[in-house]
């Protein structure tokens, strides 16, 4: 559908039709050539704001999918890149494609559930990636207090998101629109597949955040275009 070696629309089609788990082990081999996979356009320039190679001990990337967010960490940290993610099959590619990726680090792959995260003041960065739009916005301070509770004083929580869009914007009632017919899809059909659009904008992310004792740090207008609508949010243990 969107490369020849990528997902047909009836591959997509029974993704949509299972769990979050199933459905990203079923589109595994493929998933990094759709349009899903967090471009490294967006990844350099976030990563530039944290620091240059070498200049991390620890990191921790949060629903890392195939891996390309820890693909580009890997230079920037001395000691250990650890990946989890709900689906084994995205761990599996992951570690995969990730054989050949510059740098020292020691690469380490979990599958864990994001919301019941058990470090404990590990790691001086955690990052995350396009994986909002599967918390519910009632899981969204689990997920957080995970991320706060698994960085050391100091450590730095980066990601990016948007502010709300105006109502006035064709893009806005799209999304609202994409997330009306998932939630009948999710009454109606089970297991449910979490997924939606304007999750965790900057208001609530900072307040989230602010609430667990991080301080927040709202970077406009540093992204490449087609991005450059979007945010960089770095968020730091005190």
């Amino acid at each position: 559908m969107f490369h020849r070696n990528g997902p047909t629309l009836r591959e997509l089609a029974e993704q949509a039709l299972t769990s979050v788990e199933r459905g990203y082990d079923l589109l595994a081999p493929k998933f990094d050539h759709t349009p899903f996979r967090t471009p490294d356009a967006l990844l350099k320039a976030t990563f530039d704001l944290v620091g240059p190679p070498g200049s991390v001990d620890r990191a921790l990337d949060v629903c890392c999918g195939t891996g390309a967010a820890m693909r580009a960490l890997r230079p920037l940290c001395r000691e250990r890149v650890v990946g989890v993610d709900l689906s084994q099959g995205m761990l599996d590619e992951a570690q995969r494609r990730l054989a050949d990726a510059p740098g020292d680090a020691a690469l380490e792959f979990q599958r864990a559930d994001a919301l019941t995260l058990t470090f404990d003041a590990e790691f001086d960065l955690v990052t995350s990636f396009g994986a909002f739009g599967h918390i519910q916005e009632e899981d969204e301070p689990r997920l957080v207090q995970g991320i706060a509770r698994a960085l050391r004083p100091g450590g730095r929580f980066v990601f990016v998101t948007g502010h709300p869009p105006s109502r006035l914007r064709l893009g806005y009632w799209l999304a609202q629109g994409f997330n009306a017919a998932m939630r009948v899809r999710n009454a109606l059909w089970k297991p449910p597949f979490v997924m939606y659009y304007l999750t965790f904008l900057v208001p609530r992310a900072r307040a989230l955040l602010e609430t667990e004792g991080l301080t927040v740090e709202v970077h406009d207008g540093v992204l490449p275009a087609p991005f450059t609508p979007l945010s960089v949010v770095i968020a730091t243990k005190r």
